[in-house]
């Protein structure tokens, strides 16, 4: 199975929407949901930092993981954006089918 999902937070729906749009737009994600009002903290120049995020759970294959991360760095608005990609290990084989098919250019 050569699927993955990718975690990506984003400061705001705006900027969720737009990586969204472009990665729907050229079929390089099947599926991207956005959990909103996600409370991360993290270090950041020494100090506890903690933001409000919008985590993208990005549905793909792993061919399209290059291009997905050039969109995200390219739309992101943080100097080191979360582009996180975990392996799918089982999934049912319609969903797969899907996928696949959804993501095909």
């Amino acid at each position: 199975m050569d699927i993955i999902v990718i975690y990506c937070t984003v400061p705001n729906k705006k900027m969720a929407k737009e990586i969204t749009n472009v990665l729907m737009k050229h079929k390089l994600a099947a599926c991207v949901s956005m959990i909103e009002n996600v409370q991360s903290v993290f270090s950041w120049d020494g100090e506890v930092v903690k933001e409000k995020e919008i985590l993208m759970m990005i549905k793909t294959r792993r061919a399209n993981y290059g291009k997905i991360k050039l969109v995200i760095e390219d739309l992101h608005d943080y100097n080191v954006p979360e582009i996180i990609a975990l392996p799918i290990v089982d999934c049912s084989e319609d969903y797969l089918k899907w996928l696949v098919k959804e993501t095909n250019s």
